[in-house]
């Protein structure tokens, strides 16, 4: 058996790994970079042994250095999680080499799907059905570009030593190609070291579901039901349910037969997920094989009962599957949610900064949170910027969305960006709701993700003045010293007037005005709030993040959060942003505006596209930033010519910082008649 296990990774993954390993009784060993010194997973561990620098080729990419320090600490084995070196063939050699157990597929399994390409060529004589697409090795641009001008478009280019959606783009039209393949092929180059590229038909309408394999060295497979993970943004899952709505028992059983079929194609061994789209008549296509534990291993954890950490680690001891296929059994819905530092409403673009905040729910047998964070943490610009997983279950989907909506709504963090309000949208959403789901969602559904929603006004306006009085009440000066003088008053007292306050407030980018009477019936204040020509009779308090509230005899409870601009209320139809507006003490000149061409964030410079004093034009793409695994193109707003760059490639730049200096076209002068 195992007895000292080394986790080649971090954040939650690490500290997920390293709870299972405890519960077996097998003693861990964490590494951490110069980032993660303090970092939860090397809190957990029994030992944690310092790796390297910040940035991952120098720490968590660095397999000869872990190799070293498995063998200093008397590691068995070591469990790569996923990403980073979970998928590398020469990293799984290195540990063989080392009589160390890689917790993992045998390395021919990892090169024969670790290239997409050649991974299509082996599904196809397994006669497992594939997209129509083009995995030769000719890659001129041109060849390329035929291929997909013959498939018809849109078309999907993708890096074939790629994963997480990098090195992908959509061509919608023959004009973009040229842009869509240089950007995917330099995103793969720095993703993967590799820029060999696949072309596929793209379909408009598919779902991405995917099936989770389980192989042991004695010949055995088994297939733990699906996950569907269709709802996504730049080709990466935001939210993962199992099982796939709608799915009935004979495509599971066609699906999952499919999996094993290709999982024994390459003489698998271990967790590994076969992933396929399904179209809309309930065709399906193969499309990857991942050869790790997913991000989305816990919904199946909690439909099945079974550990699959700990399923790894029994097969990775030479040990028989714990179950047959006949064994196994779906109970319940369950959904997980991935929290991440970004800012949906602008391009889902990282955020770094410390967490000031940090409040989950309780979890339960109903509720679980994986997480690699505590507050006080910095989230950097050096890694993935995933904070944690929300999984909930139940014994239907309805009520397992029902959990879903009710946690996203407890969970706050503060100090960062992140896409919490987001994902409480996305499970308000009505069509989510009903399951009407496909790659394309969160496209689809823009207006209402994206803090667009327009909230039922007579009952969210008085909720959102409440809250300021009772804030205001909070921030009141001590009365200790004279409890009688109005200057200690907060309550909008004035001579010879009622006591009556007049507040603007802007709701989801909308101004309102309300005026609030206070009106003191003993022990007991009571709000009469005016607006427009409704008036509402409201009582309100606070218990915890919760507004408990009557208004005009209706009960509510919803939970409020405060963020740097204001606060938001979690209302059932999603969440409600509300600030309070200020007086303009002019404070906001011009001075104090961000340049068009600043860094959006802390990042790298990995590609100037154009030279300097070279004209370009409106919406031309100028400099590409990469940050936390994702690019973002600097354009140009209008017309004219970039006549210096303040950075150069590789570099690395603050979040704001001025990149380029441009002078846009002068418009011709019209002749004189």
């Amino acid at each position: 058996m195992i007895t000292k296990l080394l986790i080649a990774n971090r954040g939650e993954i690490a500290c997920r790994v390293i709870k299972t390993a405890k519960r077996m009784g097998i003693r861990t060993v964490a590494v951490y970079s110069d980032a993660d010194q303090t970092a939860l997973h090397v809190r957990l561990a029994d030992e944690a042994v310092y790796l390297g620098e910040s940035p991952a080729k120098l720490s968590y990419l660095n397999a000869a250095k872990i190799i070293t320090i498995a063998l200093k600490v008397g590691a068995d084995a070591i469990h790569p999680g996923y990403g980073f070196l979970s998928e590398n063939a020469r990293f799984a050699g290195l540990c063989a080499q080392n009589n160390i157990v890689f917790v993992g597929p045998p390395i021919g399994a990892i090169e024969a799907m670790g290239s997409k390409s050649a991974a299509k060529h082996i599904m196809q004589q397994a006669n497992v059905p594939l997209v129509p697409g083009y995995h030769g090795d000719e890659q001129s641009a041109e060849i390329l570009q035929a291929e997909a001008d013959k498939m018809g478009y849109p078309v999907l280019l993708k890096a074939a030593a790629g994963g997480g959606g990098k090195g992908m783009r959509q061509v919608w039209q023959a004009s973009e190609f040229t842009d869509a393949l240089d950007a995917a092929k330099r995103e793969a180059m720095s993703s993967f070291n590799d820029e060999l590229m696949l072309v596929e038909k793209y379909l408009t309408q598919p779902r991405h579901v995917e099936i989770q394999v389980f192989c042991d060295s004695h010949g055995n497979g088994v297939y733990l039901f699906e996950r569907d993970c269709s709802v996504q943004r730049r080709h990466q899952k935001v939210i993962e349910e199992a099982p796939a709505p709608g799915l009935d028992g004979s495509l599971r059983q066609q699906m999952g037969e499919a999996a094993l079929t290709a999982a024994k194609a390459i003489n698998y061994v271990g967790a590994g997920t076969v992933e396929f789209l399904l179209d809309v008549d309930g065709s399906f296509y193969f499309m990857e094989m991942n050869t790790r534990l997913q991000v989305e291993h816990p919904v199946t954890e909690m439909i099945t009962g079974q550990d699959l950490v700990e399923w790894q680690l029994r097969v990775a001891n030479g040990e028989p599957l714990p179950l047959t296929q006949q064994q196994l059994s779906i109970k319940g819905h369950a959904f997980e949610a991935r929290i991440y530092a970004e800012d949906p409403n602008n391009e889902f673009l990282p955020s770094t900064g410390r967490i000031q905040l940090l409040q989950m729910p309780e979890e339960s047998e109903y509720l679980r949170i994986d997480t690699g964070i505590v507050e006080g943490d910095d989230v950097s610009v050096y890694y993935d910027p995933m904070l944690a997983k929300l999984i909930v279950w139940d014994e239907n989907r309805d009520k397992a969305l029902s959990r879903m909506t009710r946690a996203l709504s407890e969970f706050h963090v503060e100090g960062l960006s992140t896409n919490l309000e987001f994902l409480y949208n996305l499970v308000s959403c009505d069509a989510f709701k009903q399951a009407d789901i496909d790659t394309g969602f969160i496209e689809k559904h823009q207006q209402h993700l994206f803090v667009d929603i327009q909230p039922e006004l007579s009952r969210v306006v008085p909720m959102a003045a409440l809250v300021l009085m009772l804030k205001q009440d909070e921030l009141a000066p001590s009365q200790q010293s004279d409890p009688f003088s109005p200057w200690q008053q907060n309550s909008g007292w004035r001579a010879n007037e009622l006591h009556q306050q007049t507040i603007d407030i802007n709701i989801n980018g909308q101004n309102h005005q309300v005026k609030v009477k206070r009106i003191e019936q003993g022990r007991t204040t009571q709000f009469e709030v005016l607006y427009q020509q409704h008036s509402f009779i409201c009582t309100a308090s606070f218990d915890g993040q919760q507004l408990l509230s009557t208004i005009n005899g209706h009960k509510t409870r919803i939970t409020v959060a405060n963020n740097h601009q204001g606060f938001s209320l979690f209302s059932p139809q999603g969440v409600v942003r509300v600030n309070e507006i200020r007086a303009d003490l002019g404070l906001n000149d011009e001075s104090n505006q961000v340049a068009n061409f600043a860094a959006p964030m802390n990042g790298t410079v990995v590609a100037i596209l154009v030279d300097a004093n070279e004209m370009v034009a409106a919406g031309q793409s100028l400099i590409v930033i990469e940050a936390m695994k994702m690019e973002h193109a600097i354009k140009a707003s209008e017309a004219g010519k970039v006549t210096e760059f303040y950075y150069a490639v590789g570099q690395l730049v603050d979040g704001g910082a001025e990149l380029l200096a441009f002078s846009p076209q002068t418009p011709a002068k019209k002749e004189a008649n």
